[in-house]
């Protein structure tokens, strides 16, 4: 019988995890160049491991799903899901009519969408 040690799991998921960064890093100079080059990767390898912890805060686990939050995130800032200035976040983060992760971030995209002309 194969026995797994936990310190081995922990490395299974620091893998997986250092995969995801690397997709994600592609992904992210893909899609928003500007703010990447502006970040360089060190930070934002960073923001993207925030992004992964805030989106677990919220239940959001699933690998798409974690990269929607986290184009959010370098769209509208780290804590865009606290701001202030952007109420429609935090009411569907908090809503807890949904309990699919997947529904809470396609409304969170369809809403950044309709804000995006109000962004400072």
């Amino acid at each position: 019988m194969l026995t797994i040690r936990r310190e081995q799991v922990t490395l299974f998921t620091n893998v997986g995890l250092k995969k995801f960064e690397d997709r994600m890093v592609v992904h992210l100079n893909k899609f928003f160049p500007s703010q990447c080059r502006a970040a360089g990767e060190t930070q934002l390898r960073e923001t993207i491991q925030y992004g992964v912890k805030g989106a677990a805060k919220h239940g959001i686990t699933a690998e798409r799903d974690v990269c929607k939050y986290i184009d959010l995130v370098l769209v509208y800032g780290r804590d865009f899901d606290r701001d202030p200035n952007l109420p429609w976040a935090r009411r569907i983060l908090e809503d807890q009519t949904s309990q699919d992760p997947s529904v809470t971030v396609e409304r969170l995209f369809d809403e950044a969408k309709k804000n995006s002309g109000n962004r400072a």
